[in-house]
């Protein structure tokens, strides 16, 4: 089973931070929630912060993110576990290391977005949560 850590950053208006997939990768051109893989002996918490700074050159302290939801998906011959996270706290303004675009949605403008199989059912497991 492959483990991946994932991040839902808030913004005050309530837009919510996706980049895409980059050409030459598995579901390129897909928008997905910033992440990473868990690495063998790595907290979950630590690998996202560790993923964020590494992608988005932000700064998270690992108790600013909050376990929300999780999916699952069959990706190829494995088997996907994806541990979504919000964050309303970081230091600086995210940008894109690897050259990702990246956008900032509402919930119903990502739901006409083209996603991983993974990430399309946590939309509206957020809306749940993060509703007032």
């Amino acid at each position: 089973m492959l483990i991946v850590v994932a991040v839902a950053l808030l913004r005050p208006d309530g837009r919510i931070l996706l980049q895409k997939r980059p050409e030459g990768r598995d579901m390129a051109g897909l928008w997905e929630f910033p992440g990473g893989k868990l690495e063998e002996g790595e907290q979950a918490e630590a690998a996202l912060a560790r993923e964020l700074a590494e992608e988005l050159d932000i700064h998270v302290e690992p108790q600013n993110l909050l376990p929300a939801c999780f999916a699952s998906a069959a990706i190829g011959s494995k088997d996907l576990l994806l541990l979504l996270y919000t964050c309303r706290i970081w230091e600086k303004l995210p940008r894109s290391v690897e050259g990702q675009e990246l956008g900032w949605f509402t919930l119903s403008q990502m739901e006409d977005l083209e996603m991983p199989p993974a990430d399309i059912p946590l939309l509206g497991l957020l809306q749940r949560i993060l509703r007032p």
